[in-house]
Formats: C-alpha cells, structure tokens, sequence
C-alpha cells in the first residue's frame, strides 16, 4: 500500500500535481490542510481515496478540524496542527496524541518536514509542498508505505526544480 502524505499546498497545486503523477499509482492522499479552496481539484486529481482536514488559512471550509482513521493495523489521527501549537514544539501534539491512543499522528502547519518516532507514537509532518519555510527550502512530502508484513516505512522526498 503506497500513501501520499502533503500539507499546506495554500491553493498552488502544481508541484502537487506533479507529485501525484510521479508517484502514480497511489492507494490513499494525505493532505494534513491549509488546501485554501483545492479540495475538489485534490480529489480529482489523486485518483484514490483522500483524507483531508482543514488548516488555519482554510475560511469557510466544511472539512473536517481534525479526523481519525485507520491505515492497514494503525489508528491514525489527522490534525492541521496549530491547535496544538507544533509551530513552538511537539510535546503537546503528541500527548495529545497519546490521550486518543493513536499509532500515528499526521499534521502540517510548520512547513518542516519531519518523521518522529517517539516510544509508541509516530509523528508525520510533510512540511510543505508549495511553500517550504526547512533549511533547503525545498517543496517536500512524504510517501508512506506499507509492507507486506503490515509495518509501515516513511520516506521524505524533496522536489528539485521541474
């Protein structure tokens, strides 16, 4: 099973697009907010199943602020981020996450990319893939795949120029 994990595409969707083409094909879209309008194109364009919260930017949006979910054997819960102020740190996410007994927590928000294994809990953050604030300043996302064994393996890929 093969999942794409991208954040805060703030409604510049073409590296998006690019990405999803790369990556083709694909059993399930991540988008962990900050869409800004995009939904439809989104789920038009990832040809599988989408899951998709909204973020601090997202007015007027009837997605969901947060949602639980399960990806093979792992309970997952999908939050922008900024609730749980992840721009300073991640201890409050993840007690958070911790108290709603999830394997994983995806989020956004930070512009970072980072895969965080911690005990119990993983924390994926695709940083973003229109607007990254990382050191190399390069759009990112991340792919999730899920072997046959059930266990998952996170990559964070970067995009050069196009």
């Amino acid at each position: 099973m093969k999942i794409l994990i991208v954040s805060d595409t703030h409604r510049h969707n073409s590296n998006f697009l690019k990405v999803v083409e790369r990556t083709a094909p694909l059993d399930l879209v991540v988008h962990c907010g900050d869409v800004e309008g995009s939904e439809i194109l989104i789920r038009e364009a990832a040809g599988c199943p989408v899951e998709m919260v909204q973020g601090n930017n997202d007015f007027f949006s009837e997605l969901p602020r947060e949602k639980e979910f399960t990806i093979g054997k792992y309970k997952v819960w999908l939050t922008h981020g900024h609730n749980y102020y992840i721009a300073m740190s991640n201890e409050i996410i993840k007690e958070e996450a911790r108290a709603r007994n999830v394997d994983i927590v995806m989020c956004g928000h930070t512009h970072r990319p980072t895969v965080e294994y911690d005990h119990d809990l993983t924390l994926v953050n695709p940083g973003s893939i229109s607007y990254p604030r990382q050191e190399n300043r390069k759009p990112s996302y991340v792919l999730m795949e899920i072997d046959r064994e059930g266990e998952a393996h996170y990559t964070v890929n970067y995009l050069g120029r196009f």
